[in-house]
């Protein structure tokens, strides 16, 4: 399978969540088996020697490579939530997005300094819950930070917003 088939397989919906929006559906990858296998192979072979020791996934489609990625590259999960689904204690970030305003949290205990940190989500766009991931994961102050998508919306420029010493990476460039 090649970038161009999973380009392919995906499937945008417009005015979605609200009128002007073009949201790019990311299910319609999971959803098979060989897209699935072939987006969990390109991302292991991204970071298999990067030393990544914690894999932060952003609410709530980053909970469905991420896991599979930390799984393979021997490292542990995070999830970063929206506020009230952690049960201990939170250290929490506000951010803008291009439809509204919102909060995500991580435990408090969940990063140390001596972890190198991957954050995954789906879709980078405008930037502001991945650049809030950032700032949350670095008030843990881990050794390194890289950040990966599996779509980048490069006519929107978020990854302006993103920290410039962290690694960023995309598989998909739209």
């Amino acid at each position: 399978m090649s970038i161009q088939k999973i380009k392919s397989s995906l499937r945008t919906v417009p005015d979605f969540p609200k009128e002007g929006i073009l949201f790019w559906d990311v299910t319609t990858l999971f959803k098979d088996a060989e897209c699935l296998r072939e987006l969990e192979d390109i991302l292991y072979n991204i970071y298999k020697d990067k030393g990544i020791t914690k894999v932060v996934g952003l609410e709530s489609r980053g909970f469905v490579m991420g896991p599979a990625l930390a799984i393979r590259l021997g490292a542990g999960f995070v999830m970063a939530r929206k506020p009230g689904k952690l049960p201990a204690e939170v250290i929490s970030e506000s951010y803008e997005k291009e439809y509204g305003r919102d909060t995500i949290e991580i435990h408090k205990d969940a990063i140390s300094e001596d972890d190198v940190v991957l954050i995954h989500d789906d879709l980078l766009a405008t930037g502001g819950t991945v650049a809030a991931a950032a700032r949350l994961v670095s008030q843990f102050h881990p050794k390194a930070v890289c950040i990966n998508f599996i779509i980048e919306i490069e006519d929107l420029k978020g990854r302006a917003l993103l920290p410039a010493d962290a690694e960023v990476t995309s598989v998909l460039k739209v």
